[in-house]
């Protein structure tokens, strides 16, 4: 069996690995931990100019109808260079519109993010932090012909320059989604600080946003198995941008014990530290492959595919901790400062391990899916 990215997958990566070391470098990184967006514009815009952000969508709105497979390739090489910005809960929440919305909702939203336009992202956590959609605590309630939205959501990623949230809430049918503007009328954000300063949250209170009836995506009491499916993906993309993040702290290790002397030789030389490396690449090429497997699986709609998601953010999310913590040992003193570059690496990776359901919840998925 051949595991080797296709010629055009393997141009992606190298093109995505070329433009954010030019444009994604560090000093750019931290440089935007003091902007008010937190987010570079013309990145953005030049990421659209790439296609990156319709990659996944189809020709008609502008995309490329590329599958997971390669939007996996890009997050992990913005893991790498510890990208800041909305992609992910971007080409998430453009996802569901493309599964689930009217053509009015496609030909509002779609294009718009393909080239740029428009940023989205998903509201996916109540105030109880669970990632199961049986727990959606936020309520909608009928009025006229709109809904009237009510509740708390926790941990929503770059919130704050959405042009639209993907908000699921409990009606008489059950979990539904919907599209809320940022603008409306009793939606307040607050800034969450977080421990990776290149990701913003925010918690959001909906205190009686009222919205039309051409804002459900999807059928009413039809966004349990949508958010299932958003969740499962969001859970690859997360273990992607993981793995690029650990990847980086590896080759950081692997370079330093090459150049880094004690006792008149390189410390890649000790028995200690070639271990450590060892064992790096070890949970990284596992991390590759149960990313690549789960993305692949869900590309061809597999009968596995929500497991190999699961085990994918399950292995990824500790495996990620472990090589970047292990970084910062083979660093020694230097690995912990504020001015060296593995905290950026470290924290992301930090930040995504509970996000889309920690290894513990997608353990539990795991049995779930291996008892049924």
């Amino acid at each position: 069996m051949d595991f080797a990215f296709s010629g055009d997958q393997q141009l992606l990566k190298n093109a995505a690995r070329a433009f954010l070391d030019e444009r994604c470098t560090s000093a750019v990184v931290r440089g935007l931990w003091d902007d008010p967006r937190g987010e570079s514009e013309a990145m953005w815009k030049d990421m659209a100019q790439l296609g990156w952000l319709g990659l996944s969508l189809p020709e008609a709105y502008g995309g490329s109808g590329l599958g997971m497979v390669e939007t996996a390739i890009l997050l992990d090489e913005m893991g790498r260079a510890a990208y800041p910005g909305p992609y992910l809960p971007t080409v998430l929440a453009a996802h569901a519109v493309d599964s689930a919305g009217t053509t009015e909702q496609k030909n509002r939203w779609l294009p718009a993010i393909a080239t740029g336009g428009a940023r989205a992202t998903t509201a996916f956590v109540d105030a109880d932090l669970a990632w199961d959609p049986q727990s959606t605590a936020t309520r909608a309630e009928k009025v006229g012909a709109g809904w009237r939205l009510s509740g708390a959501k926790q941990f929503v990623a770059w919130a704050h320059v959405a042009d639209v949230l993907l908000v699921p809430a409990r009606t008489p049918d059950g979990v539904t989604l919907f599209l809320v503007e940022p603008a409306a009328a009793g939606l307040t954000m607050k800034p969450v600080t977080a421990i990776d300063m290149g990701t913003r949250w925010a918690a959001l209170t909906l205190d009686g946003v009222t919205v039309g009836a051409d804002a459900i995506l999807g059928a009413p009491g039809n966004g349990e198995r949508l958010v299932w499916e958003l969740l499962r993906r969001a859970a690859v993309a997360a273990a992607a941008e993981m793995l690029g993040a650990a990847r980086r702290c590896l080759d950081m290790s692997v370079g330093y014990a090459k150049v880094r002397e004690q006792f008149g030789q390189p410390i890649g030389s000790f028995q200690a530290i070639r271990h450590k490396c060892a064992e790096m690449l070890l949970s990284v090429e596992n991390s590759h492959a149960a990313v690549y497997y789960a993305a692949w699986a869900l590309d061809a709609k597999a009968e596995d595919a929500a497991l190999a998601a699961s085990v994918a953010k399950s292995y990824v999310s500790e495996a990620a901790r472990h090589v970047c913590g292990e970084a910062i040992q083979v660093h020694g003193g230097i690995g912990f400062t504020w001015e060296y570059d593995l905290h950026l690496y470290m924290k992301r990776a930090k930040a995504l391990e509970p996000m889309y359901g920690d290894a513990d919840w997608h353990r539990e998925q795991i049995l779930r899916l291996v008892t049924e």
